[in-house]
């Protein structure tokens, strides 16, 4: 991937989504075809205040809200099958780098499941709150480009990328050449983001820079001659993201349309395998 791409380039206006979580500004989602993905913006100079709020989860273990809780109980639900993914691989040193890997959760788990854990976190705050669960966490990739490993996982972490291609050719380089990487991304091609639209809490802009088909990932990572060796979905996603999304759309909390809405479209995944949210599972092309 020697030819510097330029993701900006030759894009369709799509519509407008609002930042429902820090600023409330308005950002452009717009339609790269070459990559089959969504493109928003402009981007924040000064992006890393888009994550300065209470209400950005993953940067906190709080239990307030009712929103809170559901996440805490669908996180621990969703580590344990994190944990059996990254257990099914034959590894030499079982080293797991966990890219974004807010406060330390997963890492621990792996930790107490006799994994070598590196993960890196740009939050400072989520990084002292991992820090007290003993997971040490560096600010950037930098301080471990001279490593090897045997998984790299990215749970909800590419969308957030600013420099897109140099972060998937420094990822593929982290790699062994027999390891994987794991990546799990929203998908705007669900049920879900097209029944809600605009109001998709999976849009989550300006922090999602980024919003990925199965396509994108298949296309993006080719580049760097990784294939994908499977592709999971993530159901709890759905219901999550439209109990969010429902709140956008109508100001008020509806969990019963949420839920719904959140069944619905894991029960049309079932044929179309377009889930809320997908994991990929992806190797070096040998």
């Amino acid at each position: 991937m020697n030819k510097k791409i330029d993701f900006y380039k030759d894009l369709e206006p799509c519509f407008s989504c609002k930042d429902y979580t820090v600023s409330g500004e308005v950002y452009q989602l717009n339609y790269n075809n070459e990559f089959d993905m969504l493109v928003t913006t402009p981007v924040p100079k000064n992006l890393k205040d888009y994550y300065k709020s209470e209400n950005y989860i993953s940067h906190t273990d709080s239990k307030k809200s009712l929103f809170d809780k559901v996440y805490q109980v669908v996180k621990g639900i969703t580590l344990k099958r994190k944990l059996k993914l990254i257990n099914s691989f034959k590894t030499s040193s079982k080293t797991i780098l966990d890219v974004g890997a807010g406060t330390g959760d997963f890492l621990k788990a792996c930790k107490n499941n006799s994994w070598n854990v590196f993960g890196s976190e740009p939050d400072l705050g989520a990084r002292n709150i991992a820090q007290k669960k003993r997971i040490e966490l560096v600010e950037n990739l930098t301080s471990l480009e001279n490593k090897k490993f045997d998984v790299i996982t990215l749970w909800h972490v590419l969308e957030h990328v600013e420099n897109l291609q140099d972060y998937i050719i420094e990822l593929h380089k982290l790699l062994k050449n027999d390891g994987r990487i794991i990546i799990a991304v929203p998908n705007f091609k669900s049920y879900d983001a097209n029944f809600y639209k605009e109001y998709w809490a999976a849009f989550d802009v300006p922090r999602h820079l980024w919003h990925f088909s199965q396509n994108s990932i298949h296309k993006l990572f080719s580049l760097v001659n990784m294939k994908i060796e499977k592709t999971l979905p993530m159901k709890f996603d759905s219901f999550y993201v439209s109990f969010l999304s429902e709140k956008y759309k109508t100001g008020s909390i509806k969990p019963i349309r949420g839920f719904y809405k959140g069944f619905i479209s894991n029960l049309k995944a079932n044929t179309t395998k377009e889930y809320s949210s997908l994991i990929y599972v992806l190797k070096k092309d040998k």
